[in-house]
Order: C-alpha cells, then structure tokens, then sequence
C-alpha cells in the first residue's frame, strides 16, 4: 500500500488569472514557498495525474519499498496493482482520470468533447489536433462564484432574443427563424430546427459576422435595447469580431456558487467564463472548438456532433449528495465509469480517517492542515497533492478545519 506526495504542474494559458489572483498559484505557493509567482503571468490550470502532457512529479513517498520512479505515470506503470482491481480490468492498466484545478480570467472557446467513436475518427484524420483516441466528459465543481455556458436554452428564450436582434436574424436568415417557430410543439422538430439555426449563424461569412456584431456592439455601449449586454461587451472585448458572441443568445447562462457542479457530457456545448473550479475528466486531450479562441477551429465537426436538446439552466447543474454513513463527505457520482469526485470537510481540530477504496485516488488540500499521527513526516496543507493506492487509508489530525477533494473510480 502506498501514498505518493505529488508535485503538479500549472499551465500558463492565456485566458488565465494573473499571479496570485489565481487560485492555481496560490495552491502552488502553499505547497511549496520555492515557487516564484510572477503578478503579469496567466496561472491557468493545475494538472494533477498521469497525463503525459503534464505527469505529475513524485516528490515524497511512504512506501513499503523505496520508490525510484520520478513521475506518478511511470510509477503506476510498474505498480499497476495500485489502480485496483475493477479499475484496472477497466481501463487496461491506467489511470483513467485527469485532475485539476482552472482559474478562469477570459472566456474558454465556445466547445464540446468527442465521444469515444468519434474520437477515433478524429485522432486518425488529424491527430495534430485530436492527440489521442479516448472520449473527454467532464465535470467542474466551484470553488468561487462561476460562470459558464452550457447546452442550448429553451427555445423560447431564443425566439425572444431573437425578437430583439436584427443582427442575429440577418445571420440566420428568416427560413431558418420561422422553422424555429414552428417547431416547437414536437421535441424531434425544434432539434432539428436548433441545429439548422446554430449551424447557420456558425457558418456564416466572417464579414458578415464582425458587420454585425459591430453594429449590435454599438447598440449595447450606447446602452439600447440588447439581452446580456455586459456579458456581450466582455466577451467582444475579449475576442472582437468572433462568431462566439453571438452564442450567447443560444446557450444557457450557467451560474454556481462554491460547491456547485456541472458535468458535461460527450457533445454537450459548453464555454467557461469566469471563475475557479476544481475539474475531473476522462484522461484525453480532445476538444472541438468553433469560437472564443485563436486554436484551431472545426465548425463543420462541431456543429454535427452537438446534442441539441433544449433545457434550462437549472438542468445544467449536477446534483450532489452527502454520504449517509459519514457526514463529512460529500459526493459527486455522475453516470460514467471514468470519474467521480468525493468532497470531505472537517471543521475544527478532530481526528479522521480517509478511507479506502478500490481505487487509486488523488487527493487535493484547498484548505486547513492535518497531520498523519502514524506517519510523522506526512502534513497536509493547503496545496498539498497525494496519490492514494486503492485500499490505503489515511488516518488524519485535523489541526485546522480542512476541505478536500479526492478524484477518483467508484465502479
């Protein structure tokens, strides 16, 4: 049985929060006072696992035998034993989540991730792009207010809208706005109609797009008549002239408080804006863009592979639930095999035990300390990084209120 203490790499991406207003540094400053933050570079995301782009760094070990293995992949690799049974039958042998942490300043690109048979395809016909064949749901939990968008609102909302957007209509084409009117009363009809719509206005001539959204622009800043302005003026500022503005008007507008969750499944449309979360998902690097970004756009697949089922917001957010035999422990369960996430809070000074699973797991510290009374030489702290073998426990003293988050399998 073993415990890995893990040192995680950042990601400096653009659309990131800047220094130490992000929580990816101070996470990283926490556990480790050697880091040199820098206040003008973007800390966008923390990567914990054993992705290949970013494995992390074995850095300390309580082990039976010593561990010479200088990454958490390679280590796994000749420990396999260590991903427990079920996992390992599952996913051959690999650890079939990856772990992080976002701090978001500007907008992601307007987005959704491949299922497995699509991922195929698109790794063998461009694997500049799609580096790697596996499907990418994943699931973000708040840790500060968030926003993103999610899925496609209720067609009703976007007739609305579009009663007020000449701009939009220009973009679609009256064929296309009446098709959506007049599908609303059979659920077959009103997707399809959705998809007709979208698949226009993401289609349409960039300088049509950029006339458009130019004029809608100037309307907004004079403070007429324009749904979500101050997110569109933000968004404009962000990415002028980008198709993705107007994708406002057709995707729901996702709010969560600290605690919140949102789990996106296989070609669910989606964007973040703002705000920091811990993120679990299927160890894959696939992403479909169209819009919101200068990487590598692919319409033509985006606007095929996307489920266009309307809902509200409130369908958005994804239910967790307390565990009825440990009242420290919140779960996060969604309906894959790749994934889940267990919250675990301990208030005041107690003594706790992490328990086992049948499952390699890692564990992040977002606050508090705690020491390991059979182990004197683990602490954790806010940062801290570990990799669980599955059965390990970790017997804990809670020296300070602690909250955590444990990704892991529940098969």
């Amino acid at each position: 049985m073993t415990v890995l203490r893990l040192a995680c790499r950042p990601q400096h991406y653009s659309w990131g929060k800047l220094g130490l207003n992000s929580e990816v540094a101070q996470l990283l400053q926490n556990s480790d006072p050697k880091w040199t933050i820098d206040a003008s570079t973007p800390y966008a995301e923390l990567w914990m696992g054993a992705h290949p782009k970013a494995d992390s760094a074995i850095i300390w070990d309580h082990v039976e035998n010593h561990v010479e293995e200088k990454t958490l992949g390679t280590w796994i690799q000749k420990n396999p034993q260590s991903l427990g049974t079920k996992v390992r039958e599952k996913f051959n042998d690999r650890l079939p989540f990856l772990f992080k942490v976002l701090s978001v300043r500007n907008a992601l690109s307007i987005q959704a991730h491949p299922d497995k048979d699509l991922a195929m395809q698109l790794h063998a016909r461009s694997p500049q792009n799609y580096p790697d064949e596996n499907h990418k749901p994943e699931m973000c939990i708040a840790l500060t207010p968030f926003t993103g968008l999610c899925g496609f609102r209720p067609v009703t909302e976007v007739l609305d809208f579009l009663s007020e957007l000449p701009e939009l209509v220009v973009l679609l084409g009256p064929d296309c706005v009446e098709k959506l009117r007049s599908g609303l009363s059979d659920l077959d009809q009103t997707r399809a109609a959705l998809k007709s719509c979208f698949s226009q206005m993401m289609r349409s001539d960039k300088d049509l797009v950029q006339t458009q959204l130019r004029t809608l622009v100037q309307r907004a800043e004079a403070r007429g008549p324009v749904p979500l302005q101050d997110l569109l003026l933000e968004l404009h500022s962000q990415f002028p002239g980008d198709i993705g503005c107007f994708c406002l008007f057709f995707l729901n507008l996702v709010q969560l408080q600290p605690g919140d969750a949102m789990f996106l499944r296989a070609n669910e449309i989606h964007a973040y804006l703002s705000g920091d979360c811990v993120e679990v998902m299927a160890c894959s690097d696939n992403t479909v863009r169209a819009g919101l970004t200068p990487k590598f756009l692919d319409v033509e697949t985006l606007c095929e592979m996307l489920d266009y089922s309307p809902d509200p917001p409130t369908s958005k957010r994804f239910p967790c639930r307390r565990d009825e035999h440990d009242s420290h422990v919140t779960l996060y369960n969604p309906p894959i095999d790749d994934f889940s996430v267990i919250r675990t809070q301990v208030s005041g000074t107690e003594s706790y035990v992490i328990p086992p699973l049948d499952s390699g797991s890692i564990l992040l510290v977002i606050s508090g300390s705690a020491n390991c009374p059979a182990h004197s030489d683990i602490r954790l702290g806010r940062g801290s990084v570990l990799f669980l073998s599955a059965n390990q426990s970790l017997p804990l003293e809670v020296t300070s209120s602690i909250d955590m988050y444990r990704a892991c399998c529940l098969l």
